[in-house]
């Protein structure tokens, strides 16, 4: 049996004794990067705000190395889980250097008076969020993603074992999402920190996680692994996509195909038709694309944003079937674009093709 650091046994969170969410069971690694992904309002922050005793538990436990939170005092789970949640602080009169040093209370006397080993831990603390620059100044005249280095660096002054964030992307640029995930995936796995946190950016919470927990709020959640979460069919069931899709090879979010027949057909390969599908999606002109092979990466957008795609197994000589079947489309559509297409032994026959267009040919 896998031993977990931090655990949720049979968990139940709601509000006012009625469940959102029942049957939360999920084990943490140390240094495990765990991300809640969901509709807004599904129940994300109703999870984090249990785990980190802001709710009451409406059933279930959870524990840090077995010992269950809520018989732990305050003081001790504040040296053992840092919490960093959306709603904005508007403290008076606190520079940079303050509210990071308030990290240290735990471990300071009933006056909160700093040592010089808690000095230095703040220092360094906001050395590794890149904010030692703005220690003296006004915490509410910095700009979001600036409070949100401060707040975190705040959090790593606690020593915690655990960090629990919500939504610490929100407000953030795209550089400063960056930075403050990648300061978060090094303390994983450098300092062996876990990380809990709730994110918006699907395509973001794929490429950082180790474990991810979809929430849905009506009673229903899974949790994976990336790999295991992130297939097209099960995105679209958690976010209810009907206006779209999710393709799994790009991890982003893809508007809907142009509706109609095909008006051009795109000839292909290797990447080179992805901007050509774009902007054909863009100017809302239907479109077929052949003939490609399925392992091709221009078969992986083609597929969602086609009205129809003409395939060849992988590796193989185009043969005079999928041959006939390209051509008989290409007939019916008006104008044919040529991109910047290798040709080999097996794809030799796209010069057939590329002959069948005629003066419809339009290089691109």
């Amino acid at each position: 049996m896998e031993s977990y650091y931090f655990q949720m046994d049979e968990l139940s969170v709601g509000y006012n004794g009625k469940p959102l969410i029942e049957h939360i069971n999920i084990g943490v690694k140390k240094g495990e990067i765990v991300t809640l992904i969901g509709p807004n309002g599904s129940g994300k922050s109703t999870i984090l705000k249990s785990i980190t005793r802001q709710l009451r538990l409406l059933g279930g436990r959870v524990s840090f190395d077995e010992q269950n939170i809520h018989q732990m005092s305050y003081r001790e789970m504040s040296t053992k889980m840092a919490v960093v949640l959306t709603e904005r602080m508007r403290p008076e009169l606190m520079t940079c250097h303050d509210i990071v040093a308030t990290g240290r209370y735990p471990y300071t006397g009933r006056l909160g008076i700093l040592s010089r080993e808690d000095e230095k831990k703040v220092e360094e603390a906001m050395c590794a969020v890149h904010a030692r620059e703005l220690g003296s100044r006004d915490f509410n005249a910095i700009s979001d993603g600036q409070r949100q280095r401060v707040l975190l660096a705040r959090a790593i002054c606690q020593e915690p074992e655990v960090i629990v964030l919500d939504e610490p992307t929100s407000f953030l640029d795209v550089k400063h999402k960056l930075e403050l995930l990648a300061i978060l995936r090094r303390m994983a796995k450098e300092k062996q920190i876990t990380v809990i946190m709730s994110l918006h950016e699907i395509d973001l919470a794929e490429k950082i996680a180790d474990k991810i927990i979809c929430v849905r709020g009506d009673h229903r959640f899974y949790c994976g692994t990336p790999e295991e979460i992130f297939q097209e069919e099960r995105i679209r069931e958690l976010y209810e996509i009907d206006n779209g899709f999710f393709d799994p090879c790009f991890g982003s979010i893809e508007l809907p195909r142009p509706e109609g027949l095909p008006e051009v057909f795109v000839i292909s390969a290797c990447g080179s038709g992805i901007p050509v599908y774009r902007r054909l999606q863009k100017e809302n002109t239907p479109f077929a694309a052949g003939i490609l092979y399925t392992n091709d990466i221009d078969y992986q957008l083609a597929r969602l944003l086609s009205c129809e795609v003409i395939t060849e197994r992988p590796f193989e000589t185009i043969r005079e079937e999928t041959l006939e079947q390209a051509k008989q489309c290409m007939e019916k559509c008006g104008k044919v674009l040529l991109c910047d297409i290798p040709i080999g032994e097996s794809n030799r026959r796209i010069e057939e093709l590329i002959h069948a267009a005629g003066e419809k040919l339009v290089r691109v």
